[in-house]
């Protein structure tokens, strides 16, 4: 229960704290970009037939081969959290609205974060390459206006065998909490009807853009079939990470990632920053849990 009323206590400032965590420290942006290939997007070629992620699928703790880590910079391989025999409580929403989530309410002592990835600009192979090879459980918040140009790189990401997720990070990227219900619904209900369409599952898991919500927005969410909106507290830059409280990460925290290239990352490649992610989260002796497993 402690962890709980923690929680609570922490979403009721998520929407200030979000507007210091967008993701674009070190000279990046002050506000939370798509990327310049926003203006360039087109939808995913139709006609696709729907891909539902494989049934039963886990991540595989130590699935990654025992070279893998060298491969891409770690001195030494990656630790991953098993799924939990229990997953933890997380405080019950209002009726008719989805809870909020920035941290999940572990033990002190489980020092396990989460992976999470977001809009998708960015479409590099040798990412696809890397999270393969080292099984990285990732969850993706996709946006449709930037994502649908090519909606197959991050079902192959998906599929890799790491259990990674896709979930809703609307069609366009608007700051929410300047609209009304009815337009924040059809934001967030349409990426769940496109995502369902192209990936054959319906998202459970929401996240809002720049971290900005309100009543509306849960209400809309709940209404759209989504479980949970998603924040976070920590937030990856190009090489360090950005924190909300204190300066180091803490367990339960759930990390924020883009997908971004070099044009938005000062000529560092998506594989690079994530490297520097891995070694920061090793160097604090953090593992990496699924966030789905914990929800």
């Amino acid at each position: 229960m402690k962890h709980a009323r923690r929680l609570v206590a922490g979403t009721l400032a998520a929407g200030a704290l979000a507007l210091s965590l967008t993701g674009c420290g070190d000279n990046v942006d002050t506000t939370e970009r798509l990327g310049r290939k926003t203006a360039e997007a087109t939808p995913d070629a139709g006609g696709a037939t729907p891909s539902a992620a494989p049934s039963g699928a886990t991540p595989a703790p130590g699935g990654a081969s025992d070279e893998a880590y060298k491969k891409w910079g770690l001195t030494a391989p990656l630790q991953y959290a098993p799924k939990p025999a229990r997953k933890p409580q997380i405080p019950k929403p209002t009726a008719g609205k989805v809870p909020v989530i920035d941290r999940i309410p572990v033990a002190p002592d489980d020092k396990v974060v989460f992976l999470t990835f977001d809009d998708g600009a960015e479409k590099d192979p040798e990412f696809l390459k890397m999270a393969a090879d080292l099984k990285l459980p990732i969850s993706m918040f996709l946006t449709d206006n930037v994502a649908s140009s090519d909606y197959g790189h991050f079902e192959k990401l998906r599929d890799n065998g790491s259990a990674s997720t896709i979930n809703n990070h609307t069609l366009s990227h608007p700051n929410l909490r300047t609209m009304s219900f009815e337009g924040q619904k059809k934001e967030i209900c349409g990426q769940q009807d496109r995502l369902e369409k192209r990936f054959g599952q319906r998202p459970p898991l929401f996240r809002p853009p720049f971290g900005n919500y309100n009543d509306d927005t849960l209400r809309a969410a709940s209404e759209c079939g989504v479980s949970s909106l998603v924040l976070w507290r920590v937030s990856m830059q190009i090489n360090n990470f950005q924190y909300a409280e204190g300066s180091a990460l803490k367990p339960g925290d759930i990390v924020l990632a883009h997908f971004r290239g070099p044009g938005e990352l000062k000529g560092t490649t998506e594989t690079q920053m994530t490297t520097r992610m891995l070694q920061r989260i090793q160097e604090q002796g953090y593992r990496i849990g699924r966030l789905e497993d914990y929800l």
